[in-house]
């Protein structure tokens, strides 16, 4: 069943198709946030270490459907709701996802598995407040094959026997393509520029929940 609560914390995703890129907005965002007063957390893909174990007990045998990643996705994001994102947006905190739902479905998707299979494994996570997406690098360039770069890496190295015709830039491009899609919601940029507007939304936002607040009349019950 999807997160239907509604938290008094902000929600910041950050997903791209490259991993570097993804810690680096994130971490340029954080950075700003802090610079302007408030705090805010990071939670990071494979925060669970399920990622990090499957490439090693797999060492000798990587040929992994992409499904089997999507339910490791899934089960790691659990793990990062858990313990990571929604006890600061309980708390009323803000936390910036890198990534978070787009990346896996976006990639899932390039690679063949059907997006609306992975939007219902997902379904678990809260919506973002604010989504935000990135003027990517090396972007004529396949995916490197990684373990600790980002989800999109470790997928390619993971999927190298049973889908490496796949894994071309043409399929990174596709994912890029899915990732701009702004399904209704602004897509933010993470340029310098962007960075100062998803602060200053992120601020007022804030402020003006304070104000909504305030202004509520009291209930005449002791």
């Amino acid at each position: 069943m999807a997160d239907q609560v509604t938290y008094p914390g902000r929600l910041i995703a950050v997903d791209s198709s490259r991993g570097k890129d993804t810690d680096t907005a994130a971490d340029a965002i954080v950075e700003r946030m802090r610079e302007a007063g408030v705090e805010c957390a990071i939670s990071r893909w494979d925060a669970s270490g399920l990622f990090g174990e499957l490439a090693a007990t797999a060492r000798g045998d990587r040929n992994i459907s992409m499904r089997t990643l999507a339910l490791v996705y899934a089960s790691d994001l659990a793990f990062r709701l858990r313990w990571e994102i929604r006890p600061v947006l309980e708390a009323g905190g803000v936390i910036v996802a890198a990534p978070y739902i787009e990346t896996a479905i976006a990639f899932g998707a390039g690679c063949g598995l059907s997006e609306q299979w992975t939007r219902q494994l997902l379904r678990l996570a809260p919506p973002a407040d604010l989504r935000v997406g990135i003027d990517e690098r090396k972007v004529n360039q396949p995916w490197k094959r990684r373990a600790d770069r980002g989800f999109p890496e470790y997928c390619a190295m993971m999927l190298e026997a049973s889908a490496r015709r796949k894994l071309s830039k043409g399929a990174r491009h596709e994912m890029m393509r899915l990732l701009g899609k702004a399904r209704g919601r602004k897509i933010y940029r993470a340029s310098p520029e962007g960075v100062e507007v998803i602060a200053t939304a992120i601020i007022d936002s804030r402020l003006g929940e304070s104000r909504r607040s305030a202004s509520r009349p009291r209930s005449g019950r002791k």
